[in-house]
């Protein structure tokens, strides 16, 4: 039995083996991540530790962390957050663990409003957030648009209470009017808006069925789940939209490549006088883009 202290370079090294062994992505970071938990630091601070031995009560909430991670949960949920477009967000079971393809929507909508802007001075837009969960979206983009003016929904009351606190931790909350709604319930029928984004459930019956545990036992069902073909919510929310945005108003809404094509089947006829599906940093198929007249 080696005698070798466990220092946090051991206990890194041997639990990204382990992962690894367990077949969880990024096992190093996923080590880190946790360790810097366990320690009260962050990632940095680990390599300023890097040959100390962590206390008996460091190596033992450690360890849970580590059991729990290797039983499926999540780290964002171990550790309590998780980063969106540079940005340091809460996260909980009550919320969605903030991905990398939903900045997509971050991107296209700041893009969009600051061409709006160049071309009308003082300009102030009104964004509605649908769904917002844990407020990536609403937080993200009135922290980069200044001049905006944000609402953001949810159906869920612990969803908006973590929203709520995003916003608060990361100085976007005076400018964001956060409500609890069904989709558009709470929208007044003569609010209008610029931009409307949304990242709705999207995932049908026998997707949800095929999810890798670590997100169908741990992610709420309520943000995932869309119904029998996946397309339920978006087709409301395509329906809606147009009664609530400006002339020249676009609507970003997230959706699963698998129903990409279907997604577009809903936009004909419709009031919008362009619309077309936009890829996200893979490759795929992940965005409505809707624009009025």
């Amino acid at each position: 039995m080696s005698t070798e202290p466990w220092t946090t370079r051991r206990l890194l090294e041997w639990t990204a083996d382990y992962f690894k062994g367990r077949g969880i992505e990024n096992p190093r970071l996923e080590a880190e991540l946790l360790l810097a938990r366990a320690l009260r630091t962050n990632r940095v601070g680990l390599y300023l530790r890097y040959e100390d031995v962590p206390a008996d009560p460091e190596r033992t909430a450690f360890r849970e962390l580590v059991k729990r991670r290797a039983a499926g949960e999540p780290s964002a949920y171990l550790v309590g957050h998780k980063d969106f477009y540079s940005l340091d967000f809460d996260v909980n079971a009550d919320v969605l663990i903030p991905r990398p393809e939903t900045e997509t929507l971050v991107l296209e909508g700041v893009e969009f409003l600051r061409g709006r802007a160049k071309e009308n001075p003082g300009f102030a837009p009104r964004v509605l957030d649908i769904g917002t969960g844990s407020g990536v979206l609403a937080v993200a983009l009135a922290r980069n648009l200044p001049a905006a003016r944000l609402v953001a929904v949810d159906i869920s009351a612990p969803a908006l209470a973590m929203a709520k606190r995003n916003a608060e931790k990361l100085g976007a909350a005076d400018r964001i009017e956060f409500r609890e709604s069904d989709l558009f319930a709470a929208v007044g029928p003569d609010e209008r808006f610029d931009l409307i984004v949304s990242n709705p459930p999207y995932v049908s019956r026998a997707e949800y069925d095929a999810l890798d545990k670590s997100v169908k036992d741990y992610e709420p069902r309520i943000a995932l789940l869309s119904g029998e073909e996946g397309t339920e919510i978006v087709a409301r929310i395509l329906a809606e939209a147009p009664a609530h945005l400006e002339p020249a108003g676009r609507l970003l809404v997230e959706i699963s490549p698998m129903i990409a094509e279907a997604s577009l089947e809903l936009l004909k006829g419709s009031p919008f006088r362009r619309f077309n599906i936009l890829n996200d940093y893979a490759g795929l198929k992940r965005v409505i883009l809707a624009e009025m007249e």
